[in-house]
């Protein structure tokens, strides 16, 4: 079915992926050891050692937005200032959202919105319990045009809060484990429940140099909001806690004892091992991104026993569709197919990562089979776009096109998304690009987002003028050879996965040896609501007459 002549390769997965795994050890020392010292002495655990403990140990924890804001601001909002992420605690599949207090004491940057919005987005999609584990000065003051005003500034938080607590009944337990200023303080109010710790928690819309200022009084913070002022005074908290460590133990008390509402009831198997060692997926992508690799050798790594049972395996084989299991867990999977696609006798061969109209039209009616089965889809991305030209456009590409995409966008069933290499044009708006809310994302450090590559666009852009200097045997002008150079550089770096975590345009980069382990654990927590994935909530008749 494929081309198997294979150019001579490096790892270049592993090169990229050493270079990710050093950046994100770098982004979890947040502000620094200075700074999670100073919490020390005020007898604070550190946020991510907060984190560590509030999870279960050995289970998995899906970090969402690490990268997001590393390549900004100087260096200064590791992780935009919060933790966010999906993990187990007490047994049962949670959100976690934990303000950054060692960044710019876990104040509020532009993106610190973006991350807290996609969490709760997790949390309502899935209807699983989110965890605040507040600590945060409030509005960054300097960056407050991208956090104040607008569709999805601050606001949309409370928004998303209220929604969760009046119609969705997704449970919302807020820790105030240190400053919780201004109208951040709507974030743990419009929560179920408020824990609070004595001695180091504040709770209030203004602190007490903003009193000084506005009324003249002089207040010191505990009284004016501590954790006694708000649980024995103004009724606003509910719980109190000696310290950091007895608050986590009382949350994963209160999480342990929640009743879990109507899951999809799946037909889950025992787990079997993939048929190949993941470790060997280093080798499988190509040194160089254009060329040919097996789509199935990828797949033999991640899936239960390598196999899949393929729908329609003798038709558009450059777009894998097939039935399988992940950890045991059932799943639709859609991949695209690199290298030379023969064709059927008298057919010219097809071009891996491209969607024809033939492609189009049978991944359609798989996801379509698969919605009526409510098995959830994962899309594992390697595509470059749709095909052009006469013949594709007399066959009704744009018509197949559009069927892909409604079936793809209009699908009540959970979308995964894995990027292992390009996600390119309109094929990557029909691989589930982010645009239709598929419920999670991952990228390999090979990802590469873009309209298109950058010698395409170099084309697109200068090709009329780069034609007419060869026919003359002339050399380009200065400018427009400085401007092809620009063009090249500025989308290699757009097109490098960091760049598009650092934007949270995916959930998360994973390494070859964590992807069958995460998609599995997303597999089971997309399972917990068996009503529709569409967008970042629904909401039916019965909801909202409750």
């Amino acid at each position: 079915m494929t081309d198997t002549n294979r150019a001579p390769r490096t790892p270049r997965l592993r090169a990229l992926t050493d270079e990710y795994l050093e950046l994100a050890a770098r982004l979890r020392e947040g502000g620094g050891a200075k700074r999670v010292d100073r919490m020390h002495a005020k007898g604070q655990l550190s946020p991510r050692e907060r984190v560590a403990a509030l999870l279960d140990p050995a289970a998995p924890w899906l970090e969402i937005g690490l990268l997001v804001a590393w390549d900004r601001y100087d260096g200064e909002a590791p992780a935009a200032g919060v933790i966010t992420g999906v993990g187990v605690v007490a047994g049962r599949e949670v959100v976690v959202v934990a303000n950054d207090a060692t960044v710019k004491a876990g104040s509020w940057w532009p993106e610190t919105i973006g991350k807290i919005l996609r969490a709760q987005e997790a949390a309502m999609r899935q209807r699983i319990p989110i965890i605040y584990l507040v600590d945060s000065a409030g509005v960054n003051l300097p960056y407050q045009e991208g956090v104040f005003p607008g569709q999805y500034g601050a606001a949309r938080i409370f928004y998303y809060n209220s929604l969760m607590r009046r119609y969705l009944h997704v449970p919302q337990v807020a820790a105030v484990m240190g400053s919780c200023i201004a109208g951040g303080a709507y974030l743990p109010a419009l929560s179920d429940v408020i824990f609070m710790v004595e001695g180091t928690s504040f709770m209030g819309l203004g602190g007490p140099n903003l009193v000084k200022g506005a009324t003249g009084q002089s207040v010191d913070a505990e009284r004016l909001g501590g954790a006694r002022a708000h649980t024995e005074v103004s009724a606003v908290a509910h719980y109190r806690a000696a310290n950091d460590a007895e608050c986590i133990e009382r949350i994963r008390d209160y999480i342990e004892r929640l009743p879990h509402p109507p899951a999809l009831r799946q037909a889950v198997r025992d787990p079997v091992p993939p048929r190949t060692d993941a470790k060997a997926l280093y080798d499988i992508l190509p040194a160089d991104h254009r060329m040919s690799y097996d789509m199935r050798d990828v797949l033999a790594a991640l899936l239960d026993g390598g196999k899949l049972d393929e729908f329609q395996p003798d038709l558009a084989a450059e777009m894998l569709c097939g039935h399988a299991r992940i950890e045991g867990r059932p799943v639709a999977v859609i991949a695209n197919q690199r290298g030379l696609i023969k064709g059927r006798e008298g057919e010219k061969p097809r071009f891996g990562g491209i969607v024809y109209a033939e492609s189009a039209e049978k991944v359609a009616y798989f996801i379509e089979t698969a919605n009526r089965e409510r098995i959830p889809i994962l899309f594992v991305q390697d595509v470059s776009g749709f095909m052009v030209g006469p013949e594709a456009e007399h066959e009704g590409i744009i018509r197949a096109g559009a069927q892909f995409v409604e079936a793809m966008a209009t699908t009540f069933v959970p979308k995964i998304v894995l990027t292992v290499n390009h996600a390119s044009g309109a094929g990557y708006y029909a691989m589930a690009g982010q645009g239709f809310d598929p419920d999670f994302i991952l990228s390999w450090p090979t990802g590469r987002m873009a309209v298109m590559e950058g010698e395409s666009a170099v084309m697109a852009v200068h090709g009329g003028t780069i034609q007419k200097a060869q026919q003359a045997k002339q050399p380009l002008d200065e400018a427009t050879q400085a401007s092809i150079e620009g063009m090249r550089n500025d989308y290699e770096a757009q097109l490098d996965a960091r760049y598009a975590a650092a934007r949270g345009f995916v959930d998360a980069i994973v390494t070859p040896e964590e992807t069958r382990t995460f998609l599995g654990f997303l597999l089971k927590v997309t399972a917990s609501y068996g009503g529709p994935h569409l967008g970042p909530f629904v909401l039916d008749g019965s909801e909202v007459m409750r």
